[in-house]
């Protein structure tokens, strides 16, 4: 008979449990793509279109295509009251966080 995942968990050790938790959460805080972050942000394409000043054709667009500017970008996520960051990780240094691509400063924990 097969073992369920919850049962296949019981069975190790208690620290990697917590490393499985942990990852899983990671992973689920994960998204792959605009169209995932706009669903997230639990607007329409239609909506975020009305936000933006273009057409809900343009959004579509922005979402499925396999490049964008870094200003595009932006624009999107700040039209559903969000914000970038991008930290960049360089060996043996410590992160650094481009907050609206003007400044540099060193990247905190969140």
């Amino acid at each position: 008979m097969a073992r369920t995942t919850h049962e296949i968990m019981a069975d190790l050790p208690a620290e990697r449990q917590a490393r499985i938790r942990a990852r899983a959460a990671e992973m689920l805080a994960e998204v792959e793509g605009l169209q995932a972050i706009r669903k997230l942000a639990n607007i329409s394409q239609a909506q975020l279109a009305e936000q933006l000043g273009v057409r809900q054709p343009t959004v579509h667009r922005m979402e499925t295509q396999a490049d964008l500017y870094v200003s595009s970008l932006e624009r999107f996520i700040e039209g559903m009251g969000g914000s970038v960051d991008i930290v960049v990780s360089l060996p043996g240094h410590a992160p650094v966080r481009f907050k609206r691509f003007k400044d540099v400063e060193p990247a905190t924990e969140t």
